[in-house]
């Protein structure tokens, strides 16, 4: 066997019946193994592919694997085991800070109003065609690393400041690279529709998107040089229309990748009602805007609704209406958007964010960052939740309490101990990042 952690408090399974995601008020109600008595505790087992073999009472997993061996045992007396974290929206391969934009936003401008004086995705784009590969990984990498000291374990990661087909292929060879080199898990997606470049209209992107970006793209994973899984489009107005983000989309699913775009983010534009109803869509993000028709879409056809409370946070946006998105029984999941605009690689603080600024439960904020954003990447079937048969992610939380990992804002250094990903050791407390 890989792996045994024993001794624990309190193991938070999530879901312990095979669920691939929660709705409504099951988001509220975690399934929990709590030890009886102060004395004993908790027990999970990893075998040698990294799944959880077994999980229970520590005599009980000490009887029935006695003549078992272990590359590691950790003790974690007193202390509570939770899923790794699943961030469902990044942007993490670019060059270029935007640290002079945070002022102009403080300000006043917005989002648009940064965009059209030359700033934003596109003052991004101009920095990330000119870096070399090496640069990107070299920055890629280190952001992936604060990532998984976070207790990030699989993320979702989009290509998008190209623009254009060999930048867009340069930063998802970025992220095949790093797929080798770290341990954190990661779910590409190609986002060519991100802004129109400045040298066309938005109909000439589209056509470019479609006629020239995604062929390639599709080539390059029918070879197996790339892992693309999800195509995304930044549905806006002054960016890609309903219409053209609706042909983009459909090219997509004609190539046969998922559909997971950013809609409603600053204008109410129907894209839900439409896109979900049509594509089935996987995943939308953003939804500040979203409308009550696009809502029961959503809740109709089992799309994902991708919650980035960092984004709303920074510019002032209306908060997105999570709480009747709950209670129709939309899929809520939580994501950083960690990008340029918004420098944030913490899901636990995501979730403090999602609780004091969106009115979420601490459990419904964790089932978001688990099951759920695991569902929004279609990974729920082994990933997000405690399980035997699942993959072992998971964070050892020095607390007695799940609940302090979503408390303690900005203390995730001092709350996780260990980050483990498919039973091995990645993150130490006490000796920082291993990998």
């Amino acid at each position: 066997m890989k792996l045994c952690l024993k001794g624990a408090k309190q193991i938070v399974q999530v879901v312990d019946n095979g669920r691939q995601f929660l709705t409504g008020d099951a988001m509220k109600r975690l399934a929990i193994m709590e030890a009886v008595e102060a004395a004993s505790g908790l027990s999970i087992v990893v075998d040698e592919h990294g799944n959880i073999k077994d999980l229970g009472p520590d005599a009980e997993i000490e009887n029935r694997y006695a003549k078992s061996s272990f590359e590691r045992v950790l003790d974690v007396t007193g202390k509570t085991i939770v899923p790794g974290l699943v961030d469902a929206h990044t942007h993490p391969v670019w060059a270029g800070d935007r640290v002079h934009e945070f002022a102009m936003k403080l300000a006043g401008a917005s989002y648009m109003e940064v965009h059209e004086a030359g700033g934003g995705i596109n003052f991004t784009v101009e920095r990330t065609k000119a870096a070399s590969e090496d640069e990107l990984l070299g920055l890629l990498m280190r952001r992936l690393r604060r990532m998984l000291s976070a207790g990030t374990t699989t993320v979702e990661c989009k290509s998008g400041y190209g623009l254009e087909a060999s930048t867009e292929i340069k930063m998802l060879t970025v992220l095949e690279k790093a797929k080798k080199n770290l341990p954190i898990e990661i779910s590409s997606t190609f986002l060519g529709a991100h802004s129109v470049p400045k040298d066309k209209s938005a109909e000439e992107a589209t056509k470019d998107v479609i006629e020239n970006q995604l062929p390639q793209i599709a080539n390059l994973v029918a070879k197996g040089t790339l892992q693309v899984e999800n195509v995304d489009v930044f549905c806006e107005k002054g960016v890609f229309d309903v219409d053209q983000t609706r042909r983009i989309l459909q090219a997509a699913r004609n190539f046969g990748f998922k559909i997971n775009f950013h809609g409603e983010e600053l204008c109410q534009l129907n894209s839900p009602e439409i896109c979900s109803r049509e594509f089935g869509c996987e995943a939308i993000s953003h939804l500040e805007e979203v409308s009550k028709e696009g809502i029961e879409a959503m809740s109709e056809v089992g799309t994902v609704a991708v919650i980035l409370p960092t984004t709303a946070y920074i510019l002032r946006l209306k908060p997105p209406p999570v709480r009747q998105m709950i209670d129709q029984g939309v899929i809520v999941a939580l994501g950083t958007d960690f990008n340029p605009n918004a420098f944030c690689l913490s899901m636990p603080a995501v979730m403090h964010l999602a609780a004091v600024n969106l009115k979420m439960s601490l459990a419904e904020a964790l089932v978001a960052s688990t099951i759920n954003s695991a569902h929004s990447i279609g990974r729920s079937k082994t990933h997000g939740s405690i399980e035997k048969g699942k993959v072992a992610d998971l964070l050892v939380l020095d607390a007695p309490k799940w609940e302090h990992l979503i408390y303690q804002l900005a203390g995730h250094d001092d709350v996780i101990e260990y980050v483990i990903k498919k039973g091995q050791v990645v993150v130490e407390r006490s000796k920082s990042v291993l990998v």
